[in-house]
């Protein structure tokens, strides 16, 4: 039985960081509609009566815009240690792909890929065994690899439903190097920046400092992480700018104090919530306030290191000793972690009178986002590493600031390869468009941006006018012979996103697949 089935989900706002302060709304609400009722009983014909209508009508509405957004989307996030292994066969049981509820983003943050110096430059150069894994399992259902960010041992993927491609915008990447006095990439951080349906969010990708006692050098760690990395956006140039932040990885906080009896003894009765106080994590938090405004769900799952592999037994290694190390074997510990932050509301300016204290900040406000998460576990059936990946659904529950692609794209008339093809493409909304920019022709199932078929560049000449409707030719020759579902991308090189995408569409099968042998001649119904 899921341990978190029946916990209470935790929740948490872009207006407020806290739970309570939600209901606390809800209750203001009430409050708001009651007074408005009562003026209304007892309205005269008096401008004040009026007025106090009028402001109790904008406080219910303003609150309701806060805690009633009308969209919500699944999040499905990952981390996983896999202390250089090859990835399993079936990744199904990881993503959750057996589930009923339909999720709309993955992201998954590995750490210690294999990074030996043939086998990085090789990955450089293709996709690592690892990506390929999840593109092709990700790809057939839908999703496509939206970004991913490599630094040695530490991989960040995020793919996204095709449907949300072109809401996915302004994507950067960036890392930090923080083992070996700071120039070794085997600890740090990798991070992905993205504006979905206008919302900034930043996922931030871990490996911190090993050991039991270095505690407080995975805290600076950390800052020193979220005080380096940059953007080159200017409302958001920094991870803590983000509306919202998720940060996770092999963090390598460990089980303080308690013995390796009293913690196996623990974790073998189910008394989980024994080890909590004495978890590093957690107590950082209580000291260091720019932790505390990250949250995470109750740890209701085993600690995910350290185990024997292909096993669920933790450590049973014959103690080893080298120079500078104890022999002794490994506690276990919740050092894969996934937690979150929203953004703090910014308090008014203290010469503000009432009235400007209700108007929106920077239209968080207007637009809030709220997080709730759904589960948060571990499993136990994968056994390729000393670590046990763990698992974070989310709702997000946000206002969509948009939604019209900045480019509309279609095909003209029938597709095949006999045939030079056309298609239109129209700019509907101002943003950084290129002569760089290029349209891809993509079968339905695509795995990322680049897996395109063919490809051609917009207009050349001259940069196109809002709206107006630019027709391109598309030679037969790179058309597919065998025909099928395809579909039309526009691709940004400086959002780095695909912001147009078609409808599916039909491409027929050419008469040029029979001439070249590449399908069966059909005479009379049967194959010649």
């Amino acid at each position: 039985m899921d341990p978190l089935t029946d916990s209470p989900r935790v929740r948490s706002d872009s207006t407020s960081s806290s739970v309570s302060q939600g209901s606390r709304s809800k209750v203001v609400l009430r409050q708001r509609l009651s007074q408005l009722l009562t003026c209304i009983d007892d309205m005269s014909s008096d401008d004040e009566a009026g007025e106090e209508v009028s402001h109790s009508l904008d406080e219910a509405f303003q609150l309701c815009g806060h805690f009633i957004p009308t969209d919500t989307f699944r999040l499905h996030m990952v981390t996983w240690n896999i202390a250089t292994a090859e990835p399993p066969e079936d990744v199904t049981s990881l993503l959750h792909l057996d589930v009923q509820h339909p999720t709309d983003l993955y992201v998954i943050g590995l750490q210690e890929v294999n990074s030996a110096p043939l086998r990085f430059i090789s990955d450089m150069i293709a996709d690592d065994s690892w990506s390929l894994v999840f593109m092709n399992t990700l790809a057939p259902r839908g999703f496509v690899k939206v970004t991913s960010v490599r630094m040695q041992g530490l991989l960040l993927l995020v793919f996204a439903k095709q449907i949300h491609l072109p809401f996915i915008r302004n994507i950067q990447t960036t890392y930090t190097r923080t083992g070996i006095f700071g120039f070794w990439g085997n600890k740090g951080g990798v991070s992905v920046h993205f504006s979905f349906y206008g919302h900034m969010m930043c996922f931030l990708n871990c490996h911190l400092a090993a050991h039991m006692n270095y505690a407080l050098q995975r805290v600076d760690e950390f800052e020193y992480i979220l005080e380096t990395q940059e953007f080159d956006i200017p409302d958001t140039p920094q991870v803590l700018d983000h509306k919202v932040v998720f940060w996770f990885g092999d963090l390598n906080f460990r089980i303080a104090d308690h013995g390796l009896h009293f913690l196996r003894s623990s974790i073998n009765s189910g008394r989980l919530n024994l080890l909590w106080n004495k978890d590093q994590l957690i107590m950082m938090k209580k000291k260091e306030l720019f932790l505390q405004e990250f949250e995470e769900g109750p740890l209701n799952f085993k600690p995910t290191y350290k185990f024997d592999l292909n096993s669920d037994s933790y450590d049973t290694r014959a103690p080893k000793t080298w120079p500078g190390f104890n022999g002794k074997k490994r506690k276990p510990a919740w050092t894969d972690r996934i937690l979150w932050r929203i953004k703090p509301k910014s308090p008014p300016p203290e010469d503000d009178d009432e009235k400007a204290s209700t108007s929106t900040d920077d239209g968080q406000d207007e637009y809030p986002v709220l997080v709730s998460q759904d589960t948060y576990t571990s499993d136990m059936s994968y056994g390729v590493s000393d670590h046990k990946p763990v698992i974070a659904t989310f709702s997000l529950e946000l206002r969509k600031c948009f939604e019209t692609p900045l480019v509309h794209i279609s095909p003209l008339g029938v597709w095949s390869a006999d045939q030079d093809v056309l298609l239109n493409y129209t700019i509907q909304e101002d943003f950084m468009f290129s002569t760089w920019d290029w349209i891809g022709l993509y079968k339905v199932g695509f795995k990322s941006a680049s897996n395109y078929e063919t490809f051609v560049w917009v207009r050349e000449n001259d940069l196109p006018e809002i709206n107006e409707v630019i027709q391109i030719s598309v030679n037969k020759d790179k058309i597919p012979v065998l025909g099928g579902q395809y579909v039309l991308g526009y691709y940004s090189t400086n959002m780095q996103s695909l912001v147009g995408l078609s409808t599916n569409f039909q491409i027929l099968e050419s008469r040029r697949a029979t001439m070249e042998g590449l399908v069966p001649e059909i005479l009379n119904g049967l194959s010649k």
